[in-house]
């Protein structure tokens, strides 16, 4: 009981925590996954928190469905079919690479065992976009760029965990019958697993989606996915097949067969806030944890070890990109290869975060040089987040490839001033009507904002923020108004303004209309996208 407990005490702490961390950030630019690290480390010493012990399969089963099936869920099968190849090579060829560079350098540089070398480079090859790809929406980078790093995320995911559960098995396995016969069936043993998940997930994807189409409750859809999600992981994991790939299949059969086919609007909008909401407190606790796990003076002691593992990882992933994409660009039409300044924001936009930290914190406590894999592992994620993370915006801009992210910042800053300034005239209409204000008042206080009002609305009509930038600016506002719409459905149902069947079938039709809103919109397109490096090149 007591244990119990405190596991509950330590969960709500930390969602507390996290909270409060991501309310600051939304004062303080810096990344909020970078965030919850710092703080992690910060209080670590304190002592504010029980001590937390999970062990390390039950790290994996938490935290990697949530996070693979949230992903795969979000990731559209027809973006993906125009930028296979490049995706498809640097999420296998690109992992292989990347492990055997790594693990060589490591091990020559600073005498790491072949075995921890390898592991290192299994584990820091999984890229987590997710801070990349919040910017890239800012910024208005263009959506086949975009589409290429999530893809290619989502795929190394499930690659390099897959080769890392195989080198642990042979670590594990070689303390005891020897490396050799292990090896042998390595290769083997990939393929099996890889295949084997692919089979299981899209299996269990295919009978979900079937089920979904058979009912429309939202709770139920909810319940279903998170079924998916997890039921594929153990069912893969006791079939001997790759967990990973299970979750990723069911993924994206469920969200883009199960989702179209089988449930309503509202239902999509319900799920896909559950997931979301799923994919926050996950990554909330795996920086949180790690956070707590290292001490600052580990990284100040290990400080040699962590800037070669910084220099291998950076070494591989130019390898990877600067390799493997000339290649690819050789098998695909011209229009679909990857502009060469691309590769630069593949490059330094391959950061590293939550499902590399999931995974070291999953070694199992007894590995031989466990301590060095997580301050190295920590290190490495930490400069990714901070280094990498933070020059993205500046490297977009150099390469031009920002679109019209600054202007869609100025017309946003315009037109939040015009409508403050029209909350102020209605406010001083408002306390002249209930006699707060003197009329003596009111007639000095009204010229000065209406006159401002009038500069800011001239500034406005002369603004000409982009064709883009302006369809961004104007979904934000329809999202809002739909949202406006529903809450003043919900007022006038308490009222009795409105049955509840007539309720429900305007809700319904809202939620429609939102659901369209959340696909991507008509010019994002790949064709699009290139047309308008293209442009911008000239």
């Amino acid at each position: 009981m007591d244990n119990t407990f405190s596991t509950i005490t330590t969960f709500i702490g930390l969602l507390l925590i996290a909270s409060g961390v991501a309310m600051a950030t939304k004062w303080i630019r810096i990344p909020y996954t970078l965030a919850l690290v710092i703080v992690g480390l910060v209080i670590s010493p304190m002592h504010f928190l029980p001590a937390v012990h999970i062990s390390p399969e039950l790290i994996l089963l938490i935290f990697l469905p949530a996070l693979l099936f949230e992903a795969a869920w979000n990731l559209k099968l027809h973006h993906l079919r125009e930028n296979l190849w490049p995706i498809l090579t640097l999420a296998s060829v690109g992992v292989g690479i990347a492990v055997a560079v790594i693990g060589g350098i490591l091990h020559f540089a600073i005498g790491l065992s072949w075995s921890s070398a390898l592991l290192f480079g299994a584990m820091i090859s999984a890229t987590d976009p997710v801070s990349v790809l919040a910017l890239f929406k800012t910024l208005g980078a263009p959506k086949r760029l975009t589409t290429i790093i999530e893809g290619e995320s989502l795929f190394n995911d499930g690659t390099a965990v897959v080769v890392f559960r195989i080198i642990l098995g042979l670590v594990m396995g070689a303390s005891v019958h020897g490396t050799g016969g292990l090896f042998l069936h390595s290769f083997r043993e990939f393929c099996l697993v890889v295949f084997g998940g692919l089979v299981v997930g899209a299996a269990v994807g295919i009978i979900a989606s079937v089920l979904t189409s058979f009912f429309d409750d939202h709770l139920l859809e909810i319940t279903l996915t998170t079924i998916v999600a997890y039921g594929s992981f153990l069912l893969a994991e006791g079939m001997h097949v790759s967990p990973v790939i299970a979750v990723l299949a069911a993924g994206l059969v469920i969200g883009n067969y199960g989702r179209a086919r089988g449930m309503s609007p509202t239902t999509q909008v319900a799920v896909n806030s559950f997931w979301e909401y799923a994919a926050f407190v996950v990554n909330s606790l795996v920086f949180l944890l790690i956070g707590l796990e290292v001490q600052l003076p580990t990284l100040a002691d290990n400080a040699g070890k962590i800037v070669w593992a910084l220099v291998a990882m950076l070494a591989a992933r130019a390898a990877a990109v600067y390799g493997l994409l000339p290649v690819t660009n050789r098998l695909v039409p011209k229009a679909e290869s990857v502009p060469f300044n691309w590769r630069h924001i593949l490059f330094w936009g391959g950061l590293r975060g939550s499902l590399s930290m999931a995974l070291v914190l999953s070694l199992p406590t007894a590995l031989p040089g466990r301590a060095d894999l997580v301050v190295m592992i920590f290190g490495a994620v930490l400069f990714s987040l901070l280094a990498q993370g933070l020059t993205i915006p500046r490297l977009l801009r150099w390469l031009k490839l920002s679109g019209s992210g600054e202007e869609l910042q100025e017309y946003e800053l315009l037109q939040g001033q015009l409508l403050a300034d029209t909350a102020a005239l209605a406010e001083l209409d408002n306390l002249r009507q209930r006699g707060a204000v003197t009329e003596a008042a009111y007639k000095k206080l009204r010229p000065d904002l209406e006159q401002a009002e009038r500069e800011l609305h001239e500034r406005l009509s002369q603004f000409e923020a982009g064709e883009h930038a302006l369809e961004r600016q104007c979904r934000r506002i329809q999202k809002h108004l739909l949202h406006e719409k529903k809450a003043r459905l919900a007022t006038l149902l308490q009222e009795g303004i409105v049955s509840d069947s007539a309720y429900q079938q305007l809700t319904e039709n809202l939620n429609r209309d939102l659901a369209e809103l959340h696909e991507e919109p008509a010019h994002a397109s790949a064709t699009d996208s290139e047309g308008e490096l293209q442009e911008r090149q000239k």
